[in-house]
């Protein structure tokens, strides 16, 4: 067939195509495709055709033509995945021709309209798998990381990990939550509750000393903090670059004594850190990551109204009141309080359990020697 007569077989055959007569146009592409020189776009309309025509035996050989060709071929990847044994075998087509669609500017209106039907049919398909799966193992409980592990499994739950903005120690487990009960100085705080909340209700009334959470420096360059120098999120510090503040002993007996049988980490002008923190009534801290992942930050819950909770990668969890909640905030995390009061917890931070007494010491060189560091021209 000579390149003229390709050219004019195939336009004939698009043209019966849009006019409907099927049988037509099948025979026209047929004709191309014999002949060796079907593009990607014959072959998928020949699939079509044979389609319509009810030659089913035939449909999988000119769609394998297309993915020979053009291994991304959204719609080729579509009917495939229409065509498929079962659902494993679809997702996989489904989910490639998802992606792809996705990640290209698509404008055909029938090839969105193909991407909007395999994403419903994935979402179908991940119900039968996660009915099946939750049917399978209701006989065998597990633990709680076992559940979290199926939930990323199913795509219930998003996969994250440390990401600290300044300084990252390697081989420390990505750990969202730690569980007081691993710390033997977590029941003595929690226990003493009641004593600090009643310091600090003490002191809020007093109506003054707080200050803006974020603080901008002068001296810095700005990353522009969604709650920079906003005194919807504040804090009174009980340390500050390392050092108790003037009057925190007089003001905070029962705290700073409840804190001082916690083993926060001493750097010379960085640790210990301790403070109040006061979240104003309907305000959100927004996503963002720690600067270390060598510590943990703790919260414990003072005045908590129903609505706050805190997000530690894929882990939401409700502010409680006397709960301690210890968490890696090299971790993405935000926090809520949804309530139309005030919530303040008293936040501070410990080592990491994981880090031996020679590696903490190294630390401390290492941050301190950070500190030490302004370097010139």
């Amino acid at each position: 067939m000579a390149r003229d007569d390709q050219r004019a077989t195939a336009q004939a055959g698009w043209a019966a195509w849009q006019r409907g007569d099927v049988a037509t146009a099948r025979a026209l592409f047929e004709d191309v495709a014999a002949a060796g020189v079907a593009t990607p776009a014959l072959w998928l309309l020949l699939a079509q055709a044979r389609i319509a025509t009810g030659a089913e035996d035939l449909v999988d050989q000119a769609l394998d033509h297309v993915l020979a060709m053009e291994p991304r071929n959204v719609a080729a990847l579509i009917l495939k995945g229409d065509r498929a044994a079962d659902d494993r075998a679809a997702t996989s087509y489904y989910q490639l021709a998802v992606s792809q669609g996705q990640g290209a500017q698509v404008a055909d209106p029938a090839t969105k309209a193909l991407i909007s039907q395999a994403q419903t049919k994935l979402a179908r398909m991940a119900e039968r798998f996660a009915t099946h799966l939750r049917a399978t193992m209701a006989a065998h409980p597990a633990s709680a990381r076992f559940e979290e592990a199926v939930a990323l499994l199913l795509g219930e739950k998003q996969l994250y990990f440390q990401s600290p903005t300044n300084f990252f120690f390697p081989g420390l487990p990505h750990r969202q939550f730690f569980p007081p009960v691993e710390f033997d100085w977590a029941a003595g705080l929690m226990a003493e509750t009641d004593e600090i909340e009643a310091e600090l209700r003490a002191f809020l009334d007093e109506g003054a000393g707080l200050s803006p959470y974020v603080r901008a420096d002068p001296t810095r360059a700005s990353r522009g903090h969604a709650l920079l120098d906003d005194p919807r999120w504040s804090a009174f510090h009980l340390f500050e670059n390392g050092d108790p503040v003037p009057r925190a002993e007089e003001r905070f007996p029962r705290t700073m004594a409840a804190l001082a049988r916690v083993p926060m980490p001493v750097i010379a002008a960085r640790s210990p850190m301790a403070l109040f923190s006061v979240l104003q009534p309907d305000t959100h801290i927004p996503p963002h990551s720690g600067m270390l992942n060598t510590r943990l930050i703790c919260h414990l819950p003072l005045i908590v109204p129903a609505g706050c909770t805190l997000r530690v990668g894929n882990d939401v969890r409700p502010v409680e009141r006397g709960k301690l909640m210890i968490f890696d905030d090299s971790i993405e995390h935000e926090a809520w309080n949804r309530a139309d009061t005030t919530r303040v917890v008293l936040l501070f931070e410990v080592w990491r359990p994981e880090l031996s007494a020679d590696e903490r010491a190294a630390l401390t060189v290492l941050f301190e020697s950070v500190g030490l560091y302004a370097g010139g021209q």
